[in-house]
């Protein structure tokens, strides 16, 4: 058992080697906020989803295009001597998934208190390249 569960582990180190990615937690937007932004760029090339998000006027694309950005240097630093327009590297995952709330107070008429939640995402993307040529 404990075999298979090491060769198992190694199968997914390898995968994730493999696969350039970036993460941006606690992002101070609400996640259907950022949802909105993010199924505009899902399964498209990079540099189209980087025109698309450099000029939408949501306040959500400016930290999605510095991701977007994060995630491409993390491609050229794993796939070296390899050009990204050749490569055809895409969108493959884009995932926004909820995060902390903070839980606040805000007075109310006759000594009540209303609850206000503040919340936050965590986003991940996934990048794919279609024509991946090592050498």
């Amino acid at each position: 058992m404990g075999v298979r569960k090491r060769e198992k582990a190694l199968e997914i180190k390898e995968a994730k080697q493999k696969v350039a990615f970036a993460k941006l937690n606690n992002c101070p937007t609400s996640p259907r906020k950022m949802r909105l932004v993010a199924d505009l760029v899902r399964g498209i090339p990079v540099d189209k989803a980087l025109a698309i998000l450099k000029f939408n006027q949501k306040e959500a694309a400016t930290s999605l295009h510095k991701l977007l950005l994060s995630a491409i240097e993390n491609w050229k630093v794993k796939n070296e001597g390899v050009d990204i327009e050749t490569a055809q590297v895409f969108i493959k995952e884009i995932r926004v998934d909820g995060g902390a709330m903070l839980k606040r107070l805000r007075p109310a008429p006759q000594g009540r208190a209303h609850r206000i939640r503040k919340c936050s995402n965590h986003v991940t993307i996934v990048l794919g390249a279609k024509n991946n040529t090592e050498s």
